[in-house]
């Protein structure tokens, strides 16, 4: 890798541990189910009510995006999205567009999708072509502060560790192009395809990071560090470590449950630095198959703990470390989030839910094509809820 003498990535530190949600939403016509390429009408709609600077067009015409303030708690993050969800509903509800959160929509056609005319979003689609055609997928990022640039490389590479616990308790995409996919999370496979997306290299320090960046824009692989889209990615002009790898979740109880647990990780790791601890860290290899195992069964899998290769039971293992941060979790203030985690093993993650409503509109007579309709039906549902809901289909 080529020395970073000449080149300096900067970092603006921010407070050390606040918190910001981005939070994706797709938009689905109320008669069909159907992505509604929407997201322009949308937005103007809102600009002519004095638009809040939080509600965002997307990569794709179907997709609105709701972003937090920097806050200091995630009960003050999600107060900012459901008040940001409140006022897009007041333009969606009477245009009989529902609102959807889900890794993919279930049926959709990833070909008839548009993509957003952004000088930056259609440069992705010059470069990345139908694989950027085929992202109709839809995320959740948290941002958390970090104070120093120091601890931002060490946090990146210990983070992966915890990776497959996020991709599992957020995955909410089994379903896509109409058929069941087999995966937890197919959003994890689809997204990480594009250029410079993905799981992110493990670096020795910052510096190393920015020969790298160094290497991308000498060579024109990007214009700027923002398109390196990986999993987890320090946000330099933020100074957050943001971490990428969850689906969109349907609702707002599971959503603050999925950032008490990031929000909690980065802190207790941060904890660990200032102690002098070592940080946990796997190597790249076990890494990925973490995310395999993660995507493909979600939480019904065993991760790779260390370098022995030593395996336990994915939803046990995520039951122990809410148990280890409930001390941080107290110091965050958000221990009602975080315990909300095991109503998630408990009651089943998204792509649970998806699958069940699926299998008992299948049973009640349904085809295949209304039982996913159902599914759709039962997201939008959980969205208006503000929790997950037991699968039921009348």
């Amino acid at each position: 890798m080529s020395s970073s003498r000449h080149f300096e990535l900067p970092f603006a530190p921010s407070l050390r541990s606040t918190v910001g949600i981005e939070w994706e939403l797709a938009l689905v016509d109320d008669d069909s189910g159907e992505l509604r390429q929407a997201a322009p009408a949308v937005i103007a709609a809102l600009d002519q009510q004095g638009r809040h600077p939080h509600i965002h067009a997307e990569f794709m015409q179907n997709t609105v995006e709701l972003v937090s303030g920097v806050s200091h708690t995630v009960a003050q993050a999600g107060a900012d999205v459901e008040a940001n969800a409140v006022r897009l509903r007041k333009v969606t509800d009477p245009m009989r567009i529902g609102l959807i959160g889900a890794g993919t929509h279930p049926y959709s056609a990833w070909q008839s999708q548009k993509i957003t005319s952004h000088e930056r979003y259609l440069a992705v689609l010059d470069r990345a072509q139908m694989v950027a055609q085929q992202a109709a997928i839809f995320g959740v990022h948290t941002h958390v502060g970090i104070e120093t640039r120091d601890k931002v490389v060490p946090l990146l590479n210990s983070m992966l560790t915890f990776q497959p616990h996020l991709i599992a308790l957020a995955a909410s995409s089994p379903f896509w192009g109409g058929q069941d996919t087999g995966f937890a999370s197919m959003r994890s496979v689809i997204f990480q395809q594009l250029p410079t997306a993905g799981i992110p290299y493990q670096f020795n320090n910052w510096q190393q990071l920015e020969g790298y960046v160094h290497d991308l824009l000498k060579t024109g692989t990007v214009k700027n560090f923002d398109e390196v889209r990986w999993d987890i990615r320090p946000s330099c002009r933020y100074g957050t470590l943001e971490i990428r790898v969850c689906d969109d979740v349907s609702n707002l109880k599971e959503l603050l449950a999925i950032t008490a647990l990031t929000h909690c990780l980065v802190e207790y790791l941060s904890t660990l630095i200032d102690e002098g601890k070592a940080l946990p860290q796997l190597t790249d290899w076990y890494v990925a198959e973490n995310k395999w195992r993660a995507a493909r069964y979600g939480l019904d899998t065993d991760i790779i703990i260390d370098g022995d290769g030593t395996q336990v039971p994915l939803r046990q293992h995520i039951a122990d470390l809410v148990e280890l941060l409930q001390p941080t979790a107290q110091k965050l203030g958000c221990v009602a989030e975080l315990n909300t985690v095991n109503d998630i093993l408990h009651l089943g993650a998204g792509y649970d839910r998806q699958r069940r409503v699926h299998g008992q509109a299948m049973a009640a007579g349904a085809s295949h094509r209304e039982a996913l309709e159902a599914v759709v039906d039962h997201l939008v549902a959980e969205m208006r809820a503000d929790e997950p809901l037991l699968p039921y289909y009348n």
